[in-house]
């Protein structure tokens, strides 16, 4: 009977590696891919140009660097707006042939694509290179996923399209969070904005270079807002259509308020409404019943975004511990249960069939006996 206890004990002892061991696998397994995933990204963070592509190849050294003025210094802090991070001007030759490629990265894909609309000229040519892409001759501007390119042709061929999206596609890919483009400029009736005029803002210093009639400190900056503007393409009129993502309804209430009392232009159209989080202004030269009908167009739709770690992974869950102190509690019942059946009946029985190695001769005097007799 004194085997009883040690095996309990040996059984809790053991029980909780059952659990800890696969945790500790995790733990580790998860450890290690967040390892590689550092040593991929710093391996990826080495560089943004590919070395050849199409037929091109890198003609002398590549410049490097992390400060914006280096790329653009009239309009760096726009492009800090934006979460630049680095950049590589190289050269690219095949034969005679010369072309000059400037590439800038953003923390994300919002960032690149605001930058694009930044630098994008109006009047300039779509075309189907990367996420978005247009051309001047021989000048093209695009961007994929957090990297946006210029390239500059010495003469532009019918490959010269193609050859770009080969660079395109050799450019470090972007996955997750990262990757996502903003939602404004859905919003954006397309068929009534002017071809490349369409400008994404995250910041006060890329909204001071459009020359906008309302202040910067009407928008107010400090709420976060995201900001899409585009010329109105309308026969007879000079306007422009104004959005105004806040991170709430209620802040877009607020701003709208504001504006509205500011109105910068009494002598023309000032129209100023609101959808959701989004303020839609447009203002100029265009009559009233337009404009109404233009901004009744744009309307909210709210949108769910799973783009953060909510906190209920395997470890973090508060109900995994419970399943498995449940789990340990019952596997111990059920052991506690065959121990006693073992020692309740298999040792009786054992004794009846075999008396002489199960109960020895000497073992009545291991019983106290209590003889009471009336």
């Amino acid at each position: 009977m004194k085997l009883f206890p040690v095996i309990l004990l040996i059984s809790l002892a053991m029980a909780p590696a059952v659990f800890v061991g696969p945790a500790l696998a995790d733990t580790a397994a998860a450890s290690g891919s967040r390892d590689q995933a550092a040593a991929a990204s710093s391996k990826q963070d080495l560089s943004i140009l590919p070395n050849a592509f199409a037929g091109w190849e890198i003609s002398g050294s590549v410049r490097k660097g992390i400060d914006a003025g280096t790329i653009d210094h009239a309009q760096s802090a726009a492009l800090r707006e934006y979460g630049f991070t680095a950049y590589e001007i190289a050269t690219y030759s095949q034969g005679d042939r010369k072309l000059t490629v400037r590439a800038a990265r953003f923390q994300d894909a919002t960032g690149a694509y605001g930058a694009f609309t930044f630098y994008r000229a109006p009047g300039t040519i779509p075309e189907r290179i990367g996420n978005l892409a247009a051309s001047d001759n021989e000048r093209v501007l695009f961007f994929r996923g957090t990297v946006l390119v210029e390239a500059r042709f010495d003469r532009v061929t019918a490959m010269s399209a193609s050859e770009l999206r080969e660079l395109a596609a050799a450019l470090p890919a972007v996955n997750g969070p990262a990757a996502n483009l903003p939602v404004l400029p859905n919003y954006l009736p397309q068929d009534k904005i002017a071809p490349s005029s369409a400008k994404f803002v995250l910041g006060p210093a890329a909204y001071a270079s459009l020359a906008l009639p309302i202040p910067d400190s009407i928008i107010d900056f400090g709420r976060r807002p995201e900001i899409l503007t585009g010329k109105i393409a309308q026969p007879g009129t000079d306007a422009t259509l104004l959005l105004i993502a806040y991170p709430t309804p209620q802040i877009a209430m607020e701003r709208m308020d504001a504006m509205r009392k500011t109105n910068p232009l009494p002598d023309a159209s000032f129209i100023v409404k609101r959808t959701g989080p989004i303020v839609k202004v447009v203002f100029g030269s265009i009559p009233p019943q337009d404009a109404n009908s233009l901004l009744a167009r744009i309307n909210y739709q709210a949108e769910v975004t799973w783009n953060e770690n909510t906190g209920l992974s395997k470890k973090a869950n508060i109900g995994n511990l419970v399943i498995a102190a449940l789990t340990l509690a019952g596997i111990v019942f059920v052991f506690s249960l065959g121990t006693g059946a073992i020692f309740g009946f298999a040792r009786p029985l054992a004794s009846k069939l075999f008396p002489r190695w199960v109960r020895p001769a000497g073992e009545e005097a291991n019983f106290i006996r209590l003889n009471l007799r009336k």
